[in-house]
């Protein structure tokens, strides 16, 4: 697999992988040629953990994603399968949806991932389908579409019913959903079904969804069930699904790998918003200031999301507290420092992912 610098060459360098490139492809090399895309594109999902997209990632993975799709084109009128090819097109898309979405750009990402789709069901990638059916959930969950979250969510399941992961995951993204529909009961069932099925997964489960496994799945349990709880006490005003939330989303936090510094971000920004709706004000002020700095500068639309939640709920009925007049005085310095987008973010705190559970 290439390191960071071998990816700056590979994107950018004198040899760098090209759309036109890659549809030149012929059979002989169609093996080597597929695992080196599929290395890279692992080295792109690496980098998405340790920086924001940037116009020249999406312009190159975009540009592989169409000559990917050409290729297939290409080998499908010799009469074979392009198994290869549309496999990892399906996951090349998906990347592609990652990206836009990061950068608050709905209506592409979810052409992307429906593009991803179309290339999954075409060579039958169940692992493929049911993970870009998780992503679409994200998505419409940004934009606020609580029914269709749900319907994608319950999507998710139906990929495949003995697949323990795929039910663990429908669990968990339908708990969100009924948390953002204020429905306590069917929230906290999903809750419980989703980790029965991740209690239960098998040696299948962990070879298709190796991000569940061990204390990394773990980490990415807790954090979408304390998303989901911090949800519900949002739209319910429930301070004991709160205090539940800061326990799932501290223990969360607590597991985060190095690497994933835009998640630790996120899942801290969700731990003060979380401590703001179990009503201590100023433990959420004194925890989101340790951070505020990379929260207001960062450009990923997901962190701004989290952030303009906890800012609406710190200077809503609490403003007058000491530690908000601080944290509003950080806030502001920190304004001062980086270009204001602040003001754009929408009003949808939500979870953000580049792969389940951040």
């Amino acid at each position: 697999m290439p390191d960071r610098a071998e990816l700056s060459e590979l994107l950018g360098g004198p040899s760098a992988v090209t759309a036109d490139s890659l549809s030149r492809g012929t059979a002989g090399a169609e093996p080597d040629l597929l695992h080196g895309l599929t290395a890279l594109l692992a080295c792109l999902i690496r980098e998405g953990f340790r920086q924001p997209p940037d116009d020249h990632r999406v312009a190159v993975v975009d540009g592989l994603l169409r000559a990917l799709v050409r290729w297939a084109e290409a080998v499908n009128a010799t009469g074979r399968l392009p198994y290869g090819q549309l496999r990892l097109a399906a996951q090349y898309a998906q990347v592609a949806g990652r990206l836009r979405m990061d950068r608050g750009q709905s209506a592409v990402a979810m052409a992307r991932f429906g593009h991803g789709l179309h290339c999954a069901d075409a060579v039958r990638d169940a692992p493929a389908r049911a993970t870009l059916l998780s992503d679409m959930c994200t998505l419409v969950q940004l934009d606020g579409d609580v029914g269709s979250m749900l319907t994608y969510a319950a999507g998710v399941g139906a990929v495949d019913t003995g697949r323990r992961w795929m039910a663990a995951l429908s669990g968990l993204y339908q708990a969100r959903g009924y948390a953002l529909a204020g429905d306590t009961a069917e929230c906290r069932r999903h809750i419980a079904l989703a980790r029965r099925k991740f209690a239960r997964l098998d040696r299948r489960d962990l070879l298709e969804a190796p991000w569940m496994a061990g204390a990394e799945g773990e980490m990415r349990m807790d954090s979408a069930i304390g998303g989901a709880l911090r949800d519900l006490a949002v739209a319910t005003g429930d301070r004991s699904a709160a205090r539940r939330a800061v326990t799932a989303t501290a223990r969360s936090c607590a597991g985060v790998p190095p690497q994933m510094r835009t998640t630790r971000l996120l899942l801290t920004l969700r731990l003060a918003d979380s401590w703001a709706c179990a009503g201590d004000p100023a433990a959420a002020a004194a925890l989101a200031c340790e951070v505020l700095g990379d929260a207001v500068s960062s450009r990923e639309f997901m962190i701004g999301a989290e952030l303009r939640g906890l800012h609406g709920r710190l200077t809503g009925q609490w403003h007058d507290i000491p530690e908000v007049r601080a944290y509003r005085e950080r806030f502001r310095s920190a304004g001062r420092q980086v270009a204001p987008t602040f003001g754009h973010l929408p009003d949808f705190a939500c979870i953000g992912r580049w792969s389940w559970g951040r």
